[in-house]
């Protein structure tokens, strides 16, 4: 998934309340564990933020487009 362009997007499962942060390939789909609890979006931010890291983006590249209450996520490279 490296060299993301912008308008690109990208589902992925998140996992809060994780024992550890971690990003796994699962299936051809990335599972993107967060320590943090679902709780007033932070562990959207926190797989935001995580997913950006392993995609080598800045941590505002990318944009929430579909899933905040939910485990899937997605995602658009700004």
């Amino acid at each position: 998934m490296r060299g993301m362009q912008p308008g690109d997007t990208i589902t992925v499962t998140v996992t809060p309340r994780a024992s550890r942060g971690r990003i796994v390939e699962d299936g051809g789909r990335l599972r993107v564990y967060v320590t943090e609890a679902p709780e007033k979006g932070r562990a959207t931010e926190a797989a935001r933020k995580a997913l950006a890291a392993h995609l080598g983006l800045p941590k505002t590249a990318l944009d929430l487009v579909r899933g905040a209450a939910s485990r899937e996520k997605t995602f658009r490279r700004v």
